[in-house]
C-alpha cells in the first residue's frame, strides 16, 4: 500500500472511472471529487457519478464552483465573442478551475494530489522540475488544453491513462468490471450541451452591437450581419454571399462592427502575435527559436520560429502558411513530444 491519498475528479465516465480504479489498484486511498459548474443536467451527473463511486467503493465530494466558473469562464467565454475574438474555455478553465480552485480544494481535503483523465504523460526531470509529454493516443491527446498549467500545478498532478490509447482503456474497463459502450464523444464545449454560440449568446442577455456591414478584404459592403458574435475566423457557413467560389471570415473587426471575408487564398498567414507565453517550466528556453506549434486542438503541430517582440509579445513565422489563424485561440509550443508553453494568439 502506498499510504498516499488520491482525489480523482470523476465524470462518470470510462476515462474518470479507469483513472480512479487503476489507482485504487494501486494501492492509492482514493476519493472521488466532482466538479459542479453550468452543468444542465447537473442533478443527473451528479447521481451518475455518485453511482459509479458506489461502484467502485470510493467517496464522493461534490466541489460548488458555480459563482467562480461564471466568472472565470463564461464572463471570458462571452466577452471573448463580443470582442471579435474565438477563445478556448477548455484552456482557461484548465488553468483557473480545474488545475486551479479545484486542484486548492482538493488538496485542502487532505489529498497529496488530483488525478483526472487527461491523455497526456507528467515527467520529472533530472532537474527536478516536471515535463509535460503528449498523449502516446495521437487521436486522444490533450496536452493543447494544459499549456497554462505551471510548475505548482503540475507537482501536485497524476494523468494515469496519458500512455494509453483509448481502445486500451475501454478493455481495462471491461477486466475491471466496469462496462461501457463504445460511443462517439462529443467535441462541444460542455456547458453549451448542443446548443449553437450565436444562439447562446443571444440568450446570455449580455448582447452588444447587433447588424453591422460585411465587407471584402479590399473594403467593399457585399451584404450585412446580425452581430459578430456569430462569426469566427474560417467560418463559411451563413454569409449568404452568392458566388461562383466560396467566400469565409477572414477577420472580425469589433471598432467597426464589420464581418471581413475573402476567398480561400485570404485565410492563409505565414506569421501570428501572442500577446505573452506561458512556459511550462517557469523559465522560457533560448529565443529565438525553433519549435513545433499547434494554433488549435485539431491540428498537427507545424513549424515554426518564435522570436521575442516588445512589451512582452513573441510573434511566430510558420515554414508554411496556415489556415484561418484565429485571435483568441491559443498557440502551443512543442519540441518533440514535449509541450513547452503557450499563449493566446492576438493578432
Amino acid at each position: 500500500m502506498t499510504g498516499k491519498k488520491a482525489a480523482v475528479a470523476m465524470s462518470g465516465g470510462v476515462d474518470s472511472s479507469v483513472t480512479a480504479a487503476l489507482l485504487k489498484k494501486e494501492g492509492y486511498e482514493v476519493r472521488g471529487v466532482f466538479m459542479a459548474l453550468a452543468q444542465s443536467d447537473l442533478d443527473e451527473q451528479v447521481a451518475r457519478v455518485r453511482a459509479m463511486a458506489d461502484r467502485l467503493g470510493v467517496e464522493l465530494t461534490v466541489i460548488d464552483l458555480r459563482a467562480d466558473f461564471e466568472r472565470a469562464v463564461l464572463d471570458y467565454f462571452r466577452d471573448s465573442y463580443f470582442r471579435g475574438l474565438t477563445p478556448n474555455p477548455c484552456v482557461i478553465c484548465n488553468r483557473q478551475i480545474k488545475f486551479g480552485l479545484f486542484l486548492e480544494k482538493a488538496l485542502a481535503s487532505g489529498a497529496d494530489f488530483l488525478a483526472t483523465g487527461h491523455y497526456v504523460r507528467r515527467q520529472k526531470g533530472e532537474d527536478g522540475r516536471y515535463h509535460l509529454l503528449k498523449g502516446v493516443d495521437p487521436a486522444k491527446d490533450q496536452s493543447y488544453f494544459l499549456c497554462l498549467l505551471e510548475q505548482e500545478q503540475l507537482a501536485r498532478s497524476r494523468f494515469p491513462l496519458g500512455g494509453y490509447h483509448k481502445d486500451q482503456v475501454y478493455e481495462l474497463a471491461g477486466e475491471l468490471g466496469l462496462e461501457f459502450e463504445r460511443s462517439e464523444e462529443s467535441q462541444d464545449v460542455c456547458f453549451l450541451k448542443g446548443r449553437e454560440i450565436g444562439a447562446y449568446l443571444d440568450n446570455s442577455g449580455a448582447v452588444r452591437d447587433g447588424s453591422g456591414p460585411v465587407v471584402t478584404v479590399d473594403g467593399r459592403e457585399v451584404g450585412r450581419h446580425s452581430g459578430i458574435h456569430h462569426f469566427t475566423v474560417g467560418q463559411r457557413r451563413g454569409l449568404g454571399i452568392p458566388d461562383a467560389t466560396p467566400w469565409y471570415v477572414v477577420g472580425l473587426e469589433p471598432e467597426g462592427n464589420r464581418v471581413v471575408v475573402g476567398k480561400q487564398e485570404d485565410l492563409y498567414r505565414s506569421r501570428l502575435r501572442v500577446a505573452e507565453l506561458n512556459w511550462l517550466a517557469g523559465r522560457p528556453p533560448g529565443l529565438p527559436g525553433e519549435f513545433e506549434v499547434r494554433i488549435r486542438y485539431r491540428q498537427q503541430p507545424v513549424p515554426a520560429r518564435v522570436e521575442p517582440v516588445g512589451e512582452g509579445g513573441f510573434d511566430i513565422f510558420f515554414t508554411a502558411p496556415q489556415r484561418a489563424v484565429s485571435p483568441g485561440q491559443f498557440a502551443a509550443l512543442y519540441r518533440g513530444e514535449e509541450l513547452l508553453g503557450g499563449g493566446p494568439i492576438v493578432r
